[in-house]
């Protein structure tokens, strides 16, 4: 595992430099536009929830894999409401009625949205632990990189508008540390799995897909903005 866990931190450091994250913490631009990607983000959450409650979750086990993706999709799945919660908060609410929401959750500014839940759900069903595993380290990664930088942009908005936005900020940061799944004990034994033969390089290829989805999922958002 520590051979894909070496990709995942390289990776990670390759989406940290996209042009999106300096789009997102610039100043000059306004703040409403800097966060007008929510409503596509809001549908990848509300997805990744599905993903792990009826892809991801295995229960009953005894096998050690399966039981930490089932700490982690638990301790994720309310996580999604504070989603709601911002889009309100925002004022996303009235611009679309009902009929036109749906067309915008099926037209093709979030068509890269429903290409990653696709390809979790495709690469999570009925396969290996470990694939779900990988699949979840690699998502933590990439929110994890989202929070650090958003959490200072909805600081800013929070000065104008007295108003907390918990999955832009840093509660859903403070929430993401607290997790068990990321204590130490558990991190060290993760890295310290031995995969049978051929599953690194499948995992590593998994990496690669979700980093290729959300680089053009982050660039879609810098062209729209």
């Amino acid at each position: 595992m520590k051979k894909v866990f070496a990709l995942i931190e390289k990776e990670s450091a390759k989406f940290n430099q996209l042009a999106f994250f300096e789009f997102l913490g610039d100043k000059s631009i306004d703040l409403i536009q800097r966060l007008c990607f929510a409503p596509c983000f809001a549908l990848f959450v509300i997805g990744y929830g599905d993903s792990n409650k009826f892809v991801c979750l295995e229960e009953p086990t005894v096998n050690p894999i399966p039981h930490i993706v089932n700490k982690q999709t638990r301790e994720e799945e309310n996580h999604w409401i504070w989603v709601l919660k911002n889009l309100s908060g925002l004022n996303f609410n009235r611009f679309l009625n009902f009929t036109d929401s749906l067309k915008f959750n099926w037209s093709d500014q979030t068509v890269i949205c429903r290409q990653i839940i696709y390809q979790l759900y495709r690469r999570s069903f009925q396969v290996n632990p470990s694939y779900k595993l990988v699949a979840i380290e690699w998502i933590e990664s990439i929110l994890n990189i989202f929070f650090l930088i958003s959490a200072p942009v909805t600081q800013e908005l929070k000065f104008l508008t007295n108003r907390e936005y918990a999955d832009f900020g840093n509660r859903h940061l403070l929430a993401e540390n607290d997790d068990n799944v990321h204590s130490n004990e558990t991190k060290e034994f993760i890295a310290s799995m031995h995969l049978a033969e051929d599953i690194p390089k499948q995992a590593c290829e998994l990496v690669n897909k979700i980093f290729e989805l959300f680089t053009a999922l982050v660039y879609l958002q810098c062209v729209n903005a």
